[in-house]
């Protein structure tokens, strides 16, 4: 079985340079501990709506801890829009 992430979550606007490099980063750091190459996404018409996808994941308690371990360390809520947070969605297979 296979799972699917979908996270999304609003960036503050005056902060979204430097969250794009987070981003980056937080992929890099997950595909690392994981195997699991994700990818980023800006919702058209509503470019502070990102949203990450990490597909094909085959142990969701080791990606799931990998993936709040570093959004944790790279202290990812300080780019979001105030008083928001990350959603995350999981679909399997």
């Amino acid at each position: 079985m296979a799972y699917h992430y979908y996270i999304y979550y609003r960036v503050d606007p005056e902060r979204a340079e430097t969250c794009a490099a987070k981003v980056r980063e937080l992929i890099a750091e997950v595909g690392q501990a994981t195997g699991v190459v994700g990818r980023a996404l800006r919702k058209r018409g509503e470019p502070n709506l990102w949203m990450e996808i990490y597909e094909g994941v085959a142990d969701d308690a080791k990606f799931e801890w990998e993936l709040a371990e570093a959004v944790a360390r790279l202290r990812f809520q300080e780019f979001l829009q105030e008083h928001t947070t990350r959603h995350i969605e999981c679909f399997q297979d």
